[in-house]
């Protein structure tokens, strides 16, 4: 009898305990009205940084774990046959520019007094060879001397004016000196010669390898003596900062949120520590809650993907790292997101 009484006394506490949770469940006390909750995990950029050329590589220097600096040298090609192409290249581009200047100073008066003196014994020549004719001619009209040779007289004669004029177009060109298509010609294969060497000096400085942004070097995949082409990455660099939280919005809550609105993200592992955060990315299209996301709601809810954006100087916030997001929903204007610090 003891023991009925006290399973019933048992009973009757559970189903009392059980009454006052789900009175409390159905009337506990609503979260702060004013701020949007949501939970998520930091989330950073990372780039795989590549040579633009191929070749041997000469070395690398920086380790796994190295922090970087933005334009900081990271590592070096051979450069040995592009400093030749270069060579080449610069040979090539002066003797297109003593050409174009040989042009361009025209004929040298030199040129131009040769030409006449060359006018001017072309002129005497056939001076003498007019004269000589003239006295064939006579001989052979009183049969002194023979035909022939007063056909003779007349060939050279009509070379001798044929001379003259070549002598006076060759003056005339040296006068004018180079035409203006030679020029335009000469000036275009220089155009086209120093486009030549500026291609070969940028593949000159793809040899080396610079830091695209500020960073951390998470994975050093090459080493010295490889081959590598652009298609082979050399480092991961993981971009840490800014960072953002890839969290997740629930549908009631969408009309409450607009990009640039400031935002508080709290960490387990810096307890009482917040950092300064601002939303700045919305997803357009709706998606069902991915599982690793732990929210108040039911799983089967409609979730909008969010970015929440942070400053990380001191790289606090690490990849992965699950943290609480909390947007104030009054007296929080939005900004435009260029005007936020470290940009987005």
């Amino acid at each position: 009898m003891a023991s009925k009484k006290k399973r019933l006394l048992l009973l009757l506490l559970v189903l009392a305990i059980g009454a006052g949770l789900t009175y409390w469940w159905t009337h506990r006390p609503a979260g702060n009205p004013h701020t949007l909750t949501i939970y998520g995990n930091i989330d950073i950029r990372e780039v795989q940084s590549a040579f633009n050329d191929s070749g041997r590589v000469q070395q690398l220097l920086v380790q796994e774990g190295d922090r970087v600096r933005k334009g900081q040298l990271l590592a070096e090609l051979d450069p040995t046959r592009f400093q030749d192409a270069v060579d080449r290249d610069q040979a090539t581009v002066a003797a297109q520019e003593q050409v174009l200047a040989r042009l361009l100073a025209g004929s040298r008066p030199e040129e131009i007094a040769a030409a006449r003196a060359q006018v001017a014994a072309a002129q005497a020549t056939l001076q003498n060879a007019e004269t000589t004719w003239q006295r064939q001619k006579a001989l052979a009209a009183a049969q002194y001397v023979p035909k022939q040779s007063l056909d003779n007289a007349a060939a050279a004669l009509k070379t001798a004016r044929a001379d003259l004029e070549r002598s006076q177009q060759a003056l005339t060109l040296a006068i004018k000196g180079p035409r203006k298509e030679d020029i335009a010609a000469a000036r275009a294969q220089l155009q086209a010669e120093r486009a030549a060497l500026a291609l070969a000096e940028r593949e000159l400085r793809d040899t080396k390898l610079s830091a695209p942004e500020d960073g951390v070097v998470q994975d050093r995949i090459v080493e010295p003596g490889d081959m590598v082409s652009p298609a082979t990455p050399v480092f991961t660099l993981a971009l840490d900062n800014p960072v953002w939280v890839r969290a997740y919005l629930p549908e009631k809550a969408l009309g409450k949120v607009r990009l640039g609105m400031r935002a508080q993200i709290e960490s387990d592992s810096f307890p009482g520590k917040r950092f300064a955060g601002w939303v700045g990315f919305i997803s357009p299209t709706a998606e069902f809650t991915p599982k690793t996301v732990q929210t108040p709601e039911l799983r089967t809810e409609l979730v909008y993907r969010v970015r929440v954006y942070a400053c990380n100087p001191e790289h606090r916030l690490r990849l992965g790292m699950p943290v609480t997001v909390q947007i104030p929903l009054q007296n929080n204007q939005p900004q435009p997101l260029a005007e936020h610090p470290c940009g987005h």
